[in-house]
């Protein structure tokens, strides 16, 4: 039916014909149409060849030109920037990253079918070898173990692998390697090397001492600084799981020492902003604690799986992560620990918009962080304590919808920390800041972003500019001079942070 005289275009304003029925001009129209790459572009011989060798800027430029696309219809499919794709197209620059990656391939519509062409560079041999090393279904030998982790931490120093880009388009649940974890009946672990170095006590104590030294230093410094160290020092690990000489007992300390390392690695990743990365190795990690028989090892692992899944994948992957953890420790006393994975489990219901399992497991991580430190609770949980506990009030509270709450949690947390742990303070009082102006107390929650921003420099961690700029979209809702002066010097800290 005609539309009715007068009409003028939604978008442009100029006049519509009475026989348009649409609110939008002709021309307006067609630029309104979201670009597509057909399924025929995909299948030209020339485009598989060049997915196949990883050549991305043919691919792209060839996928547009067969399926008469602009550069500018590329932009609005992958994200990317007009001028990067103009310098791709003509070899001028490479794709590098692997987020970049994915979004490209994603945004053009890469037909799931095609996606193993993206492995023809490895030899069929080691690709299937890493196949079956990483797949959480097939027995959990120590072999694997070594494997998953070469792998992770090759990807993690290499800043890209191409088995992460696969995983990351498609790629075994999470939820596959958390009930292994519980299931899964340990292996030997004894290898006799020729000419191998024979692993002592002596040697793991000094490795285990490295761990613990920069886990001292990511409470403090941030993660930014460690990961790439620490990723070294698990590759001594991996050698000597593959090289040395080690009887059964031995096996299993050496295996304890490389899940602890492995668990801070991929942390120290993940709070470098590098999340594949991170994934990875928190799950080669869960193999290791596995393979050394300690239940406590395997529930930290799993503890930072449930970091993983309430901040960057699936909340209810953090709760099914941290409810396994529990019972895989149910025969520990280890009150510190449980409280620290109620935590973990809160999180992720809160995340979910879950008010009274978030609560309840708040409560009862309260109860047992006041019972102290158990016979059981590991030397590497130094951190549980009160101050921890009502941060994590905090941070639920503000997920939430609960800003006032939120607040007067963050408010008692905040003398528990030691003044040597910045990032740690630094993170939850950057929180505090916006659950103060959220609740509306502008003056005060400008007054503990100073104090944030006075804390950071030199620390190095993408989670903390990441509530950084969580705080500072907040200020910007209001126009009193404390929050304008606060936007003034957040806009200078994070140019700084950036450079």
């Amino acid at each position: 039916m005609p539309g009715g005289p007068g009409r003028t275009c939604v978008r442009c304003g100029l006049p519509i014909s009475r026989y348009n029925p649409d609110t939008r001009c002709s021309t307006c129209a067609r630029t309104d149409a979201t670009p597509t790459i057909p399924d025929r572009a995909w299948r030209d011989e020339e485009v598989q060849r060049a997915l196949s060798v990883w050549d991305f800027g043919t691919v792209v430029r060839l996928v547009r030109r067969r399926s008469g696309l602009s550069q500018k219809a590329v932009r609005e499919l992958t994200g990317l920037t007009q001028g990067f794709i103009s310098d791709l197209e003509r070899g001028l620059k490479q794709v590098n990253g692997r987020e970049t990656i994915i979004d490209l391939l994603t945004g053009l519509g890469l037909p799931s079918d095609l996606r193993p062409l993206l492995l023809v560079p490895f030899a069929q041999a080691e690709s299937q070898r890493l196949v079956d090393a990483i797949d959480p279904a097939l027995p959990w030998t120590a072999a694997r173990m070594v494997t998953s982790l070469e792998a992770a931490v090759g990807g993690a120093m290499n800043g890209l692998n191409r088995r992460s880009v696969i995983a990351a388009l498609g790629g075994a649940s999470l939820t596959q390697y958390i009930l292994q974890a519980a299931v899964a009946p340990p292996e030997a672990v004894a290898a006799t090397a020729r000419n191998g170095i024979s692993v002592s006590d002596q040697l793991l104590a000094s490795l285990q001492s490295t761990t613990d030294a920069l886990r001292q230093a990511d409470a403090s410094h941030g993660s930014g600084n460690l990961a790439r160290a620490a990723a070294a020092h698990l590759k001594v690990l991996l050698r000597l799981l593959k090289e040395g000489n080690y009887n059964e007992a031995t096996g299993r300390r050496l295996a304890a020492v490389t899940a602890d390392t492995a668990i801070q690695t991929g942390w120290y990743h993940f709070d470098s902003g590098a999340h594949t990365a991170a994934h990875n190795l928190l799950l080669g990690a869960l193999r290791a604690a596995h393979a050394s028989g300690d239940s406590r090892l395997r529930a930290g692992a799993l503890s930072f799986l449930a970091i993983h899944g309430y901040s960057a994948g699936d909340p209810r992957d953090a709760v099914t992560a941290a409810r396994t953890a529990r019972q895989v420790i149910a025969d520990q006393d280890a009150p510190a620990l449980h409280a620290m994975l109620l935590t973990r489990q809160a999180r992720g219901h809160a995340r979910l918009r879950e008010d009274r399992q978030a609560l309840t497991a708040l409560e009862e991580a309260q109860a047992l962080c006041a019972r102290g430190r158990g016979e059981d609770d590991p030397h590497w949980l130094y951190w549980i304590n009160p101050g921890e506990i009502m941060g994590q009030t905090g941070s639920c509270l503000l997920d939430l919808g609960r800003p006032d709450q939120a607040a007067e949690a963050f408010a008692d947390a905040r003398n528990a920390f030691s003044t040597d742990e910045i990032r740690t303070r630094a993170q939850f009082l950057s929180r505090a800041a916006t659950a103060q102006m959220r609740a509306g107390d502008v003056d005060a929650g400008s007054a503990i972003g100073h104090e944030v921003l006075a804390l950071v420099a030199g620390v190095r961690s993408a989670r903390l500019d990441d509530n950084l700029a969580t705080m500072l979209t907040e200020a910007r809702r209001y126009s009193a001079e404390p929050a304008r002066e606060l936007l003034e010097r957040g806009r200078t800290v994070m140019e700084e942070r950036a450079a």
